[in-house]
C-alpha cells in the first residue's frame, strides 16, 4: 500500500455512497473543526513527541517507532477502511489515529497507549476536532497493544492490523548483525511486507518475503504469534479473514 494511493483515496467526496451494511462515519459536530491528517501532521506537538518518542526508544534497544513508521501505518489504516468501503470521514480518521499512535512511547514504553491515547487528546482539542471523533481516536489508540488491546471500533481494528504490518529490515537501528537480538534479526530478515486487502473476499493478507539464511520462519511466530492472533480478532472485526503468505506460501 503506498502514500499515494492514500492521497487519492483523501480526495475522494465525503457524500459518495457507501456500500451496504457499511456503517457511516461520526456527525459533525457543532462549532466542531474537521481536523485532516495534514493538520495533525503540522502539529508542533505531534512533531515533537513522534521524534521524542523515537528517540527514547532507540536508547532503549527498540526498533524504529518515528515518523517512517508512523507515516506507513497510517497510510495501511486509511487503506483499510477506505478498500473496505467505510466512509471518507472514517477512513481518515484511522489515518489520523495510525500517524498518531505511537507517541506515548516519549513517556514510557510500558502501557504506551494508554499515555498516547492521553496525549492525543489534548493536541486533538488543540486542533478542534469534535468529542466523538476524538473518541473514536482514542479507542483505537488505545486498544492497539496486544497485551490487552482488543478492537472496539473500525478505525482501531484498521489500526492493529496495518501497526503489526510493520515488520522490515529497514526498521532495525544496530548496523552490525553480530550485535542482533532475536527482534533485530527477524525485521532485518523481511525484505518486503506488504498488507493486501481483498474487499470481494473479505480477506487481509499479510505478505512476507524473509530471508530464512537471516532467520526461520518459526522465529518469526515465536515473538509476534500474539500479534497475529491479534490481527486475527482485528480482521474479523471488519468481517473479514486474516491470512499470511511467507516467501509465497500461505500459512
Amino acid at each position: 500500500m503506498t502514500a499515494e494511493a492514500a492521497e487519492e483515496g483523501l480526495g475522494r467526496s465525503r457524500d459518495e455512497a457507501r456500500p451496504v451494511g457499511v456503517p457511516a462515519g461520526p456527525e459533525p459536530e457543532r462549532g466542531a473543526a474537521e481536523v485532516h491528517l495534514a493538520d495533525v501532521k503540522a502539529h508542533e506537538g505531534v512533531q515533537a513527541f513522534i521524534s521524542l518518542a523515537d528517540r527514547y526508544l532507540g536508547e532503549i534497544g527498540y526498533t524504529e517507532h518515528g515518523f517512517r513508521h508512523a507515516s506507513l501505518v497510517s497510510n495501511i489504516a486509511f487503506n483499510v477502511l477506505h478498500r473496505l468501503g467505510y466512509d471518507d470521514r472514517t477512513a481518515e480518521l484511522g489515518a489520523i489515529a495510525g500517524y498518531l499512535h505511537d507517541m506515548g512511547n516519549f513517556v514510557s514504553r510500558t502501557m504506551h497507549s494508554q499515555t498516547g491515547a492521553g496525549i492525543t487528546y489534548d493536541l486533538l482539542r488543540d486542533l478542534g476536532m469534535a468529542y466523538g471523533e476524538i473518541g473514536i481516536v482514542l479507542g483505537a489508540i488505545g486498544n492497539h497493544e496486544e497485551e490487552f488491546g482488543n478492537p472496539v471500533n473500525p478505525v482501531g481494528a484498521a489500526l492493529i492490523v496495518a501497526d503489526k504490518s510493520d515488520v522490515h529490515r529497514s526498521r532495525v537501528r544496530v548496523k552490525d548483525p553480530t550485535r542482533f537480538d532475536i527482534h533485530d534479526r527477524v525485521n532485518y530478515a523481511v525484505t518486503r511486507s506488504f498488507l493486501r486487502v481483498d474487499a470481494e473476499a473479505r480477506t487481509l493478507t499479510l505478505e512476507f518475503e524473509i530471508d530464512t539464511e537471516m532467520a526461520g520462519v518459526m522465529e518469526y511466530f515465536e515473538i509476534f504469534l500474539s500479534r497475529m492472533m491479534m490481527c486475527r480478532r482485528a480482521a474479523e472485526y471488519l468481517d473479514c479473514r486474516f491470512k499470511i503468505d511467507i516467501n509465497g506460501t500461505a500459512l
